[in-house]
């Protein structure tokens, strides 16, 4: 895989042999696994932790000079002199994971100068493999997507619990607790719009983002400037994931909520 396109069926072997020994650890929901938290709030499972050293491994074995960047690993340099660059998560919305709830997925991009050029998202629990590759279409279980035909913002489908009021003419759907899987839900159809206003980490959205984009969708930040990855602070402020239709809308509504939290919490 060094150079040139990439082994996308290598790549899809190596992320499913990664969800098959995730699902085989979450046991139907019953997981055991020991958990803990890296900061407050943010709790890790020692499957995280062996899913990471399985797919460094195996991903290397595709492309040993790629550099690595994975929620799991501690980050380094190195990666920012490498042109090709792995970015991981190996379990995408642990939360759910650990609840024995099917919102979870592992999660793997290939970046090259800044752009993914592939993404393979496995959700084993869901029974979901999506793959991407950059200009040649996504696909979920091998059947191509399309993202939404939505032209007016009011009505949109977002993946949320409940919405703010400033947002209560959107409707909500089924939200998991992977970001990378509600973005894929955008590139299906299934749902119309993803926001967050908060800095988020390259590993969460580089995927779905790839997958989204394929299938006809928009990814930007909240501001609506484009995304690029293996950047030396690997985060964007946050996400805006729609239906082609209606990004200009999405983007003039929450952009002012944005630059006031950015202004407040620059560097969060």
């Amino acid at each position: 895989m060094q150079g040139g396109e990439p082994d996308i069926g290598a790549l899809v072997s190596v992320v499913s042999d990664a969800a098959d020994r995730a699902l085989a650890l979450w046991a139907g929901g019953n997981t055991q696994v020991r958990q803990w938290e890296k900061t407050p709030g943010q709790p890790v499972c020692e499957a995280d932790i062996e899913l990471d050293a399985m797919l460094r491994a195996h991903l290397f074995a595709l492309d040993p000079s790629a550099g690595w960047l994975s929620e799991e690993t501690a980050d380094t340099v190195h990666r920012l002199g490498q042109s090709r660059v792995w970015v991981v998560d190996p379990i995408d919305g642990t939360r759910d994971y650990l609840r024995g709830r099917r919102g979870w997925a592992v999660s793997v991009a290939l970046v090259e100068d800044g752009a993914v050029r592939a993404g393979v998202l496995a959700a084993p629990a869901r029974n979901e493999l999506w793959v991407a590759q950059a200009g040649h279409g996504a696909t979920r279980n091998g059947v191509r997507l399309h993202a939404g035909s939505r032209t007016m913002l009011a009505g949109a489908r977002v993946p949320a619990d409940q919405l703010p009021r400033i947002d209560r003419d959107l409707a909500t759907v089924e939200k998991p607790n992977s970001i990378a899987l509600r973005m894929a839900m955008v590139a299906a159809d299934e749902a119309d719009l993803v926001a967050t206003v908060r800095w988020g980490n390259e590993w969460d959205i580089a995927a779905a983002g790839l997958i989204a984009q394929e299938a006809g969708a928009i990814v930007t930040d909240a501001l609506g400037a484009p995304l690029f990855y293996n950047q030396p602070r690997p985060a964007a402020f946050g996400l805006l994931c729609t239906a082609p239709g209606i990004h200009a809308a999405a983007t003039e509504r929450l952009a002012p909520r944005a630059r006031e939290i950015l202004a407040a919490n620059p560097r969060a």
